[in-house]
């Protein structure tokens, strides 16, 4: 009998992805494909997940090529048994305006971010659907529903991936099958994304509004695992930009076009032509958090984000209602 999960973790060399093979490992003794480019950084991650008690496999790829995903899942199998959890964390950006996005750079964006995120469910899917069980995570972010300015390429690619996620969802309601897919929505995280990812900004990137910690959200993404429901949003600040997108679009345009450009620019120069990590890893940069540590949020989960698109959908109508009752009001005369 198998001690704890089998989990595969696309991104598991850094951020979000190595905190939350950190947390399989140590909360529930899993086994844990860890899936990333950089083998040497892996390797880190799978002994730390063995001191942690798991078993840990690496597995160096890039996802968008979506063969290796599916040779990588089988050799998890083959060792550790059928996958019961599989994790999409991958991801990669540009910060700059669109004008100075090149083809290449919004290609790569898309073959990570979105393309990477589509191949790994379909890898897990072959496995999961033969026995009519398993649960899909789609690391997703409050991007996916409120664009901001300097991530377009990341942005559309976030929004491609829940439109993806939720045919697939709708396909499987049809079958009646019980393998699940639920998306967790991020807020700012502290990761070392900030520090390897290309940019077109004169000054240093940072997470906008309030930033939250990689081992915080690995435990929303473990309990999201375990009770897997539609959608997750994590922390106060998704919430707000995505009801606040619902509600009020175009005031969220403007409020963007003020704030967001200086809100991701820290007040230190930009580098130039250091290293990033768009088309291969930054080695030497891997690991969980990145240097926005201080003051540590606490993270609250929204435990069923229907119920709070509900109450927003209720609130527009009642906004929507009264508007139209005083027109008709001032149009009578009364």
């Amino acid at each position: 009998m198998r001690a704890g999960p089998v989990v595969c973790i696309t991104g598991a060399s850094a951020g979000v992805g190595r905190a939350t093979a950190l947390a399989f490992a140590a909360r529930r003794q899993a086994s844990i494909g860890l899936i990333a480019r950089s083998r040497d950084a892996l390797e880190d991650v799978r002994q730390e997940v063995e001191r942690l008690g798991g078993r840990g496999m690496v597995l160096p790829l890039d996802v968008g090529d979506d063969e290796a995903l599916s040779t990588a899942a089988n050799r998890v199998e083959d060792a550790f048994g059928p996958i019961d959890v599989w994790v999409n964390s991958a991801m990669v950006t540009v910060f700059g305006p669109v004008s100075a996005l090149t083809p290449e750079e919004l290609r790569r964006v898309t073959e990570v971010t979105y393309l990477g995120s589509a191949y790994g469910i379909q890898t897990a899917l072959r496995s999961m659907r033969a026995r009519n069980q398993g649960t899909i995570v789609q690391v997703g972010s409050a991007l996916a529903y409120r664009s901001i300015p300097l991530q377009a390429a990341y942005c559309g690619a976030k929004h491609a991936i829940m439109g993806f996620v939720d045919s697939l969802r709708s396909e499987l309601l049809r079958d009646g099958s019980h393998v699940r897919i639920t998306m967790v929505q991020l807020p700012a995280v502290n990761t070392p994304q900030f520090e390897w990812a290309r940019s077109h900004m004169p000054r240093r990137a940072r997470p906008m509004g309030k930033i939250f910690q990689p081992e915080d959200v690995a435990q929303a993404i473990l309990h999201a695992a375990e009770h897997p429901k539609r959608e997750y949003w994590l922390g106060a600040t998704a919430v707000e930009a995505i009801l606040g997108d619902a509600l009020l679009p175009g005031v969220a345009d403007r409020y963007l076009a003020h704030t967001a450009v200086d809100g991701q620019e820290t007040d230190e120069r930009e580098a130039p032509g250091r290293p990033d990590n768009l088309f291969q890893p930054v080695e030497g940069l891997h690991r969980t958090s990145g240097r926005f540590g201080q003051p540590r949020h606490r993270l609250r989960l929204a435990s069923d984000a229907g119920t709070i698109r509900g109450a927003a959908l209720m609130t527009g109508l009642l906004l929507a209602g009264g508007l139209g009752y005083l027109l008709r009001s001032a149009r009578s005369g009364r």
